[in-house]
């Protein structure tokens, strides 16, 4: 199994596009009990270390084996509308995890994908919204860290302001059990009673 990975290109670091990253090829072993189409399927995430720089090495998905100091990426997706209210999404009552919470675009990085294309491709995902012209972008990293339990990471949060309508949207129904455009005072009586996901650290998104 040959597994696709990234590091830094030194000649593009030297020019100063640090940002560039080149592939590489790097060999996986799996157990021979994992079929061909399994693997194909996997999802693999890169490992960034604490300067949230990839260290040219991924993890697959959920398996939490990051060391102190090593993180992955996630993002999370705002989508506001002028009128300065926000699409937020209700989480299915059949999560295992804050079932029936409100909560916005977001999910992990994929291995060798920018923060701004994991957004756009997880709003898209999500909501069935391009917003990849849309007013606005990054604001700003948040990080997580769990010692012991390999669950490291960074948040980039995003806003991207839109003239949504209703008509617009095509919603993951198998895992949201509905959505509105809820106001800045809508939102903040959600988080007061517990039911906003990562309100806390996110709720300077909603204040512009």
């Amino acid at each position: 199994m040959i597994l696709t990975c990234y590091h830094n290109n030194k000649k593009d670091t030297e020019n100063g596009e640090t940002g560039r990253m080149k592939r590489i090829k790097c060999k996986t072993v799996f157990p021979r009990s994992v079929k061909r189409q399994e693997i194909d399927k996997m999802e693999f995430w890169d490992i960034y270390d604490a300067d949230k720089k990839p260290t040219g090495r991924t993890m697959k998905r959920n398996d939490w084996c990051l060391k102190d100091g090593e993180y992955h990426l996630t993002v999370l997706g705002v989508v506001a509308r002028p009128d300065k209210t926000f699409l937020i999404t209700k989480r299915v009552m059949t999560k295992a995890w804050a079932p029936g919470w409100w909560e916005v675009s977001g999910g992990a990085a994929q291995a060798g994908e920018t923060s701004r294309d994991a957004v756009l491709r997880e709003v898209k995902e999500e909501t069935g919204l391009d917003a990849s012209e849309a007013e606005g972008g990054y604001l700003f990293t948040y990080k997580r860290e769990n010692p012991g339990e390999g669950d490291n990471y960074f948040v980039d949060v995003y806003r991207f302001v839109m003239d949504v309508e209703d008509k617009d949207l095509k919603l993951q129904m198998e895992e949201t059990d509905g959505y509105m455009f809820a106001t800045l005072e809508q939102i903040r009586a959600f988080a007061a009673e517990g039911k906003f996901l990562h309100y806390d650290s996110i709720k300077k998104v909603f204040e512009f």
